[in-house]
């Protein structure tokens, strides 16, 4: 789950079940902290081939635990994703992925 909001892509770590309570325990969560380069692939699959598409957004991330910019991200999650009000993302850490590049098929 994502909202693009030019030019970053923010996804949470949620509450969706998963090995550890702490968010920040997870892999993806640590990579981000240990490197920062991130690469996140969306797709649009398609029984017919040739309507496949993708998007792939190249760039670094920061973990964003509170705060403003934290709190529009949660509110535009939650406004694309309606499943957020069963699960809410209040105190859940958001990814935030400033893009450098941006690739796309087609193109």
């Amino acid at each position: 789950m994502f909202v693009w909001v030019e030019p970053y892509l923010y996804t949470p770590l949620d509450r969706k079940r998963k090995r550890s309570e702490d968010p920040r325990a997870l892999r993806r969560a640590k990579d981000i902290e240990a490197n920062g380069r991130v690469s996140a692939v969306v797709d649009r699959w398609d029984e017919d081939w040739a309507e496949l598409e993708w998007v792939r957004v190249d760039g670094t991330a920061e973990i964003l635990d509170a705060g403003a910019e934290r709190d529009l991200a949660a509110a535009a999650l939650l406004a694309k994703y309606p499943q957020y009000h069963d699960l809410p993302l209040e105190a859940c850490p958001i990814v935030k992925v400033t893009a450098e590049r941006v690739t796309e098929w087609p193109e």
